[in-house]
Parts: structure tokens; C-alpha cells; sequence
């Protein structure tokens, strides 16, 4: 049972009945209250106090009481000006402590809601696409089910070398790139195609993995679009099993979608034409990204998690094409 404060009326109830002769523990039976919590108040008034002033007492030592607003530093706020401009969160600011900031993720996103911070800085947040939107791009008449990866890579959720894979399109339709992320380490590859045709789409993956040791990745999960088409020349060409996703179930390469989202805020916005920009324009987005610390990583980043996994693999030749 939780406890409550005796209230300014009990007070002066108190006093009252304290004037009229009747003990504490009386006064307690008639106001239903613990007798110690009435000789406390008692004791007070025998000091020459009145109910008022006990109430105005209590209520200055109230204010006294709870947490104090945690002030940061100019230097604490400039650090997590330049972190979240860098794309880091609130989150992976207070998980990875490069510079111990003297408040929790909590109050540090509190601080983002209460304007010490620009909140539009932060990631984005909310839906996709707004309810009832239906996709009306052409869908392949044959495709290997997500199914069959559960059944050919049974562990492929702790296994190294599985990737979710998609397009994100530019400006009028026009241009793509290709995204792939790798499901262990969050590593984001991302790929420029001559087009957003099927050829062209069947191309640029074959030549990008070409580059890779046999067997280094060992499947890819696609949505189910027909820019697509050609998947089996990658896969036989590259020993490489590749799966497509659900219609309309995006979840099933969430990790995937989350990526491309950030890749859209950090510099490849749906208003760009990829046509006007290099690959080495990008690659440095993806290795900003790659650079960014992840909760889900343990506060390590994508890059030195895949350095963890093939970094004594392989030189570094092999390693500046994969990221």
C-alpha cells in the first residue's frame, strides 16, 4: 500500500483536535492515519508552529527533494552537435562512451524533445509508405521463395555472408543504385548500375562479386521486382543462392529497408539523379554509414565488425573493394 502525504486540511484537523485535548493515537483513529506520522506533526505545533506553517515547511522541503535538471557542458553539447551530425544517435552516444556524457540515453533523447537539441537531425522516424499504399511495379513470374533459404542455410541468422539486397531510384525513375547488406555485421555495400534495366541490374552485381573470393557470400535475398529478372545468371555465375522475398512483405528484408532509408537522409535523397554521380561519391556515403556505430553491434561499428570476421582473411586489396 503506498503512502500518502498528510494534506493541508488533515493539518489543520490536527491542530484543531490537538487543542481540544485528544491524544495522537486518537486523532489517528478519527483521520484513518498511522499514529507516529500525528505526534511527528504534534511535536511540531508544541514548538509554537501552527498548521500552516508545518504545511509550508513541508512543502519547501518538497522542493528540495528528486533529481536535480542534468546542465551539460558547452564542450558536452558541442561533442554531441558534431556526433549527431556525423549520424550518430543519442543512443550510440551514450552506449559507445568515446567521452562520458554525465546522463542517460533517456535524458539525453529528452533533451532532443525538449529543443536543447535540433531533433530533425536525428534519423528518420515513422512509415515508409502511408497505409493502403499499393505497389504497382511489375512483379517476376518465377522466383526461388525466401522459404527455401530457411530450409539451404538453416543458421544463416548466426552465419556470416548472408545479404538483403534492393534498389533505391533517383530522380523521375530514371536511375538507380544497388544496395546489399551483409545480415551479421550491418555492412552496407552499395553499387552503381550503367541503368535500372534487368541487364544492367545483372551486370554490376556479377562484376562487384567477381572481384570477392568464391563462396565469400553465400546467399541474397531480392524483393521481388523485375529489375530482378536475370538472378539466375548472377547465381549460377557467382555460386551464389539467391532468394526473393514476399510480395508486399518488406519485413522479411527489414534490415535492408532500414538501410536504404538511411542511405536516402545521409546522401542519396529520392530527388538526386545517380546519373551524375560517381561511384566514389557512393561509396564515401556507405563508408559513412559503415562508420557509424550500432547498438545491435554491441556499440561497434559495421566496418570493424566485418574486419573481425575477415580481416585476417584476406588483404587489403580484397577488403577496399568489398566496402
Amino acid at each position: 500500500m503506498s503512502y500518502t502525504h498528510l494534506t493541508k486540511t488533515e493539518l489543520v484537523f490536527i491542530e484543531e483536535y490537538h487543542e481540544f485535548g485528544l491524544s495522537g493515537r486518537k486523532i489517528a483513529k478519527k483521520l484513518k492515519r498511522g499514529h507516529e506520522a500525528i505526534y511527528r506533526v504534534i511535536r511540531q505545533l508544541k514548538k509554537g508552529l501552527t498548521a500552516i506553517d508545518v504545511h509550508l515547511e513541508y512543502k519547501a522541503n518538497k522542493a528540495k527533494c528528486g533529481r536535480k535538471r542534468i546542465q551539460l557542458t558547452p564542450d558536452e553539447k558541442t561533442y554531441i552537435k558534431e556526433k549527431v551530425r556525423d549520424g550518430w544517435t543519442p543512443d550510440v552516444i551514450i552506449g559507445r562512451s568515446e567521452r562520458p556524457i554525465p546522463c542517460s540515453m533517456r535524458t539525453l533523447y529528452r533533451k532532443f524533445e525538449l529543443g536543447e537539441f535540433a531533433i530533425n537531425d536525428l534519423p528518420m522516424q515513422g512509415k515508409r509508405k502511408p497505409n493502403g499504399h499499393q505497389e504497382k511495379r511489375g512483379r517476376q513470374s518465377f522466383r526461388r521463395s525466401i522459404r527455401g533459404r530457411d530450409q539451404q542455410h538453416p543458421n544463416y541468422q548466426k552465419e556470416f555472408g548472408h545479404l538483403e539486397g534492393d534498389t533505391i531510384i533517383g530522380r523521375h525513375h530514371k536511375s538507380a543504385v544497388i544496395t546489399l547488406v551483409e545480415r551479421l555485421t550491418k555492412c552496407i555495400i552499395a553499387i552503381k548500375p550503367a541503368g535500372r534495366q534487368a541487364a544492367n541490374i545483372e551486370t554490376s552485381p556479377n562484376q562487384w562479386l567477381g572481384q570477392l573470393p568464391q563462396n565469400f557470400f553465400k546467399s541474397i535475398i531480392f524483393d521481388c521486382g523485375k529489375e530482378f529478372s536475370n538472378w539466375k545468371s548472377i547465381s549460377n555465375k557467382q555460386d551464389i543462392d539467391i532468394y526473393f522475398a514476399d510480395p508486399g512483405t518488406p519485413s522479411q528484408r527489414g534490415l535492408n529497408e532500414h538501410s536504404n532509408g538511411l542511405l536516402r537522409k545521409n546522401g542519396l535523397p529520392k530527388e538526386m539523379d545517380f546519373n551524375s554521380v560517381t561511384q566514389a561519391y557512393i561509396s564515401e556515403v556507405v563508408r559513412k554509414r559503415n562508420s557509424i556505430p550500432r547498438k545491435s553491434l554491441n556499440y561497434q561499428t559495421p566496418i570493424e565488425c566485418l574486419m573481425n570476421f575477415v580481416g585476417q582473411d584476406f588483404d587489403e586489396s580484397v577488403l577496399s573493394r568489398l566496402i
